[in-house]
């Protein structure tokens, strides 16, 4: 991390919950195993599923008769409202819980006003036990999601960033517009020095609490926009999950409104980004952007990427204009139905008519400041299937780049040994024949990974025979010249129209250089 300048002190509310407080919580939560691990202990795997769906009655069943612990889950992970002799014997005397707003009376019971959960490295409630993380956040009801410093808890778009995270030893992360603090958790684990920012009071304070909670210390809060509290400073790693939801320029919401029109705020931050990595630096985001009337979505996207960087943009859905706005309209707890509600969506929807939105694209951005400087690889493409991390994938590609970088010349990328990854799979597909025929004709074949992304490439013939002899034992052009022989093609004709699906190749995993490869996949259900 860049040199650190002495910074006047700065003045950040006060965490939610006292130190005290959290210690103390802390610690009775560990000793009534109130963790990811001693939760699904406790409701075991069909209630603990129910759970995560979000439907009550089963794990509530699964409390009874479970003690302080049960009294905890019903509280927390319930909404429950539970008696204040229950509670006091799982937490001690209520009144102060009260008066710092984690607890609210509900008749002649008690009930949380804030959420608290466990949570694991696992990402969903349910991960590794040894983290022992707890999550502070506002209570996810229609009425609560309807403030306008709302702060969310550990949601699908914050789960799949952590699951996205190149994870390797640095020195220093930025988690920009923290929220509640869940990638900062994440950072704790690979990087030494943590910086939380978010323009918010409400999120600092609620981060602070969390990061007590989960005794993850040397957090440093700072408070403002973008990235203005870190101007002077530069990063191993950037993460974020900004406010990324494209619309007219306002904002309803803190935690999803970026308060410029559009995409404008995520172009921004792209070009910003660069300025507060070190060489080499890594920046991972959410982000969403539009499918504009007449422009091609990826050119527009890869325009946004600054020069001297390697960046990949994985497109994962697409949504069309009424359904973005409803989406979004539902996740703030409004009524559809409502005169404001319909008030509001139209004025979106004007917008967007207005500016000529075809969809709204979301997915995910890897950006990285490149050593040298130079000119580096920009992607953008689609993410095809269901995934449940790209953690492995994100840093793979890295390296993957990093080898095209070395071996850009086609004299280079020739002599290179290859070799096909050991998870990819060969599909040869037909279609009904036509006229007299009966039966089925053959119409192409694909290559796919089966594992990660199923990145599905089209071969012909003499594709298919390259990568199936792709075993890191010939150089690349060795290869070129028998599948010259065999299929009596000019051996030039083979390399042009060979190199560039080779690099495409590489990029997405499958084929591997030999040279300086230390991870190579293992088959399915091959032993370490």
């Amino acid at each position: 991390m860049g040199a650190v300048p002495d910074r006047l002190p700065h003045r950040l509310p006060e965490p939610a919950l006292s130190p005290d407080t959290s210690r103390r919580l802390r610690e009775r939560f560990l000793d009534l195993d109130f963790t990811t691990g001693g939760v699904r202990a406790l409701l075991g795997d069909e209630a603990h599923s129910a759970l995560t769906r979000g439907e009550p009655e089963a794990p509530y069943r699964a409390t009874r008769g479970a003690a302080e612990l049960g009294t905890l889950v019903r509280l927390f992970l319930l909404g429950g409202t539970e008696p204040e002799r229950d509670v006091e014997g799982a937490l001690g005397r209520a009144d102060g819980l009260v008066g710092e707003g984690l607890l609210a009376r509900d008749g002649d019971g008690v009930r949380a006003a804030l959420d608290l959960r466990p949570y694991g490295e696992g990402g969903d409630g349910g991960g590794l036990a040894d983290a022992d993380w707890y999550v502070l956040s506002d209570l996810d009801t229609p009425a609560s999601r309807q403030d306008r410093d709302h702060v969310t808890g550990v949601g699908g778009a914050s789960l799949t960033l952590a699951a996205s995270m190149v994870r390797r030893p640095v020195l220093g992360t930025l988690d920009l517009g923290t929220g509640c603090g869940v990638q900062t958790l994440h950072a704790s684990r690979f990087s030494s020095v943590r910086i939380a920012t978010d323009v918010a009071d409400r999120a600092l304070a609620i981060a602070a609490s969390t990061f007590a909670l989960s005794d993850v210390t040397d957090v440093e809060l700072l408070k403002g926009p973008w990235l203005d509290p870190v101007s002077d400073r530069e990063f191993d790693t950037i993460v974020s999950n900004p406010p990324f939801v494209p619309g007219p320029p306002r904002v309803d919401y803190v935690y999803r409104d970026s308060g410029r029109a559009g995409d404008e705020a995520l172009a921004a931050l792209l070009a910003d980004l660069p300025g507060r990595l070190v060489p080499g630096g890594v920046a991972q985001l959410l982000g969403s952007w539009l499918h504009v009337l007449g422009e091609d979505w990826p050119d527009r996207v890869a325009r946004w990427i600054p020069p001297g960087c390697d960046a990949w943009v994985l497109q994962r859905e697409v949504t069309d204009p009424a359904m973005h706005v409803g989406v979004w309209q539902r996740d703030a707890g409004l009524d559809l139905s409502s005169p404001h509600a319909r008030a509001q969506a139209a004025t979106w929807l004007d917008w967007m008519e207005g500016e000529r939105v075809e969809g709204v694209g979301f997915g995910f951005l890897l950006l990285r400041r490149r050593k040298d400087g130079r000119d580096g690889t920009v992607v953008v493409e689609d993410l095809p299937g269901e995934h449940s991390g790209l953690g492995d994938e994100m840093t793979g590609w890295l390296d993957r780049i990093d080898w095209l970088h070395e071996h850009g010349s086609d004299e280079a990328l020739l002599g290179s040994r290859l070799t096909l990854t050991p998870t990819a799979v060969l599909e040869q597909y037909s279609v009904p024949a036509s006229g007299e025929d009966r039966g089925w004709a053959e119409a192409g074949s694909a290559v796919v990974r089966a594992d990660g992304p199923r990145w599905r490439h089209e071969v012909d013939a003499p594709a298919a025979a390259l990568l199936a002899g792709c075993r890191g034992e010939l150089p690349l052009e060795e290869l070129l010249a028998l599948l010259s022989f065999a299929h009596d093609r000019p051996v030039d004709e083979l390399v042009a129209a060979t190199l560039p699906a080779v690099r495409e190749f590489v990029r997405h995993g499958v084929l591997l250089p030999v040279e300086g490869w230390a991870t190579v996949p293992r088959r399915r259900g091959e032993r370490t």
